[in-house]
C-alpha cells in the first residue's frame, strides 16, 4: 500500500523562503514599533540588538569614594592642614581648578583615561595611525597647539551631528580657555566621534562610550554638558538650576512614591520592554512609552526631565548604546535605579550599587528583581532617602559639576599626549607651509552648510 505525505513547508522552497520573510517583518515591526501593547509571540522574537540582556559591565575603583573625606564636609573649605579641600558651593562651577585641585576634588574620576593610557604605554599613537583611521559620519580630527583648538576635519551625517559636534569642541575650548595655564596644555592631535557607537572600535578614538572589550577607546564627556537641543532641555547647569530651585519648595517627602520611566521602546526594545513589562500593573509604577510622532503621547505622557524629580524613584535604561539621560536623572534628589550596564561613561566608576557610599540602585538587566528592590525600598524609606542624597553629593555637586568637566577634559588631553605623537601646526602647501587646521573661533563663525562637512586643507581662510 502507498502512503501519501502531505509535503512538508521545508521541502517547498517557495513555502519556505514565504515563513522566513514573514518571520523577518514581524521582527522589523517588532523593532520600530513604539507601542507599549505588543503580541507576546513578537516580543519573544525580538532580538537583543547592542543591549544584550545577559551581559553586563562591573565596576572595580578601589581608588574612587572612600578617598573623598566625608561627603558631609562639602561646605569646608580647609582642612586642619591648611590643605585645599573640595567645596561644592565654592568650585563647583570653577572651570580653572589646577591638576592638583582637580586631583584632591575627584578622586577615580580619571580611571578610564588612566587605563588607557597604560594600554598605549609600550605602543604610543602615531600620525599613521590616524591617517589609516577611515572617518566615518560623526567624526573630528583636531588639535590643540601652543594653547589654541584647531579644527582639521569634519564629517557630519546632518544638523544633529553638527550641533553635537560645536558642543563637544566648546566643551573642550571651554576647558582650555578657562585655565590661566592654557599655554602648557600638551600639544595633542586626536580623533572623536558624537556617534552613539564608534564604527571601528579597535582604533585610538575619543568617544562617548565604551564596550568593556573596547580596550582602545578612550573616554570623554557627552556633548550635552554643554547643552542639548532636545525638548528645550539646553545647558546642563541650566537643568540642574530648575531642579534645585524646585527643590526648595518640593520636598522628600512631598516626592510622588512611585517609579517613573519616559522612554522611546525602539531605541532598545528588547531591554525596554522588559522595563515595561516587569513595571505592568504595579501599584508604584509611573512607568510609560513614548510614541514620539503621537501626539497623543507626547501631549499625555511626556515628562522632562526636571518633572522627572517629582517622584522618589527614577528608571534609567541603555538605549542603541548609552543614554544620555543618566545625567539629568542623576541631578534629581530621587533614588536612581539602573540595570547591569553593559556601556561604559567616563563618570560610571563612582556608580556604587552598595555600603556607605552607596548612590543607585541595581537591578538585573531583565528587570526580573524590580519588583522586590522596589518593596524593599518602599519598606525602608530612610534607606531611600540615604540613596538618594549620596547620588546628590555625588554626582550633582562633585563629579556632574562644570568643574568636574573641566578637570575631565584636561586630564584626558594631558593622558593622551603621554601615549601619542607631537603634532606638527604647519604642512608644505607648494612653496609655502599652511596651517593645518583652522581655528575653533573662525570654524565656528562659518556658515552652518560649511561646517557639516569640513576639510581644512580645502578652506582658503588659512591662506598659503
Amino acid at each position: 500500500m502507498l502512503l501519501c505525505c502531505r509535503p512538508s513547508v521545508l521541502s517547498c522552497p517557495a513555502a519556505f523562503l514565504g515563513v522566513i520573510v514573514v518571520v523577518i517583518l514581524v521582527i522589523v515591526y517588532g523593532t520600530r514599533s513604539d507601542y507599549a501593547e505588543l503580541n507576546p509571540v513578537i516580543g519573544e522574537l525580538l532580538p537583543a540588538g547592542h543591549c544584550l540582556c545577559h551581559t553586563s559591565a562591573n565596576f572595580e575603583c578601589a581608588t574612587c569614594l572612600d578617598r573623598v573625606e566625608a561627603f558631609t564636609s562639602t561646605n569646608a573649605s580647609w582642612d586642619s592642614k591648611d590643605t585645599w579641600v573640595y567645596n561644592y558651593e565654592r568650585d563647583g562651577s570653577n572651570e580653572a581648578l589646577s591638576t592638583e585641585q582637580c586631583n584632591a576634588a575627584f578622586p577615580g574620576y580619571f580611571e578610564d583615561i588612566d587605563r588607557a593610557a597604560k594600554l598605549r604605554r609600550k605602543n604610543p599613537v602615531k600620525k599613521a595611525d590616524l591617517d589609516s583611521m577611515k572617518m566615518y559620519k560623526g567624526m573630528v580630527r583636531a588639535m590643540i597647539y601652543d594653547g589654541e583648538l584647531y579644527v582639521i576635519q569634519i564629517v557630519c551625517k546632518g544638523e544633529d551631528h553638527r550641533k553635537k559636534v560645536v558642543a563637544t569642541l566648546a566643551s573642550i575650548y571651554r576647558a582650555m580657555t578657562a585655565t590661566p595655564w592654557r599655554r602648557d596644555l600638551p600639544n595633542v592631535e586626536f580623533i572623536f566621534t558624537i556617534e552613539d557607537m564608534a564604527d571601528d572600535p579597535d582604533h585610538p578614538l575619543w568617544v562617548l562610550t565604551r564596550r568593556i572589550e573596547d580596550h582602545q577607546l578612550w573616554l570623554m564627556p557627552d556633548f550635552g554638558f554643554w547643552s542639548w537641543n532636545v525638548d528645550g532641555i539646553g545647558p546642563y547647569t541650566q537643568v540642574v538650576s530648575e531642579i534645585s530651585t524646585r527643590e526648595v519648595d518640593r520636598k522628600w517627602d512631598k516626592k510622588e512614591e512611585k517609579l517613573v520611566w519616559r522612554g522611546k521602546l525602539s531605541f532598545a526594545p528588547k531591554l525596554r520592554r522588559a522595563l515595561l513589562d516587569a513595571a505592568h500593573d504595579k501599584s508604584w509604577s509611573a512607568v510609560r512609552a513614548l510614541q514620539w510622532f503621537s501626539e497623543d503621547s507626547m501631549m499625555n505622557d511626556f515628562m522632562s526631565s526636571v518633572d522627572q524629580c517629582n517622584y522618589l524613584f527614577i528608571a534609567h535604561t541603555e538605549g542603541r548604546s548609552y543614554s544620555a539621560s543618566l545625567k539629568y536623572r542623576q541631578a534629581c534628589r530621587s533614588v536612581i535605579i539602573i540595570h547591569k550596564l553593559q556601556w561604559i561613561q567616563n563618570h560610571h566608576y563612582l556608580l556604587i550599587a552598595n555600603g556607605p557610599h552607596q548612590n543607585f540602585v541595581e537591578v538585573e538587566r531583565d528587570f526580573s528583581d524590580l519588583g522586590d528592590k522596589m518593596e524593599s525600598l518602599l519598606a525602608h524609606p530612610a534607606e531611600a532617602r540615604r540613596i538618594a542624597d549620596n547620588n546628590v553629593k555625588t554626582f550633582r555637586e562633585r563629579y556632574l559639576t562644570p568643574a568636574a568637566q573641566a578637570c575631565y577634559w584636561r586630564a584626558l588631553m594631558q593622558g593622551w599626549a603621554k601615549v601619542s605623537f607631537t603634532p606638527e601646526l604647519y604642512e608644505k602647501h607648494g612653496q609655502h607651509k599652511r596651517l593645518r587646521g583652522l581655528r575653533f573661533e573662525s570654524f565656528l563663525v562659518l556658515e552652518s552648510s560649511e561646517q557639516l562637512n569640513f576639510r581644512a586643507s580645502e578652506t582658503k581662510l588659512l591662506g598659503g
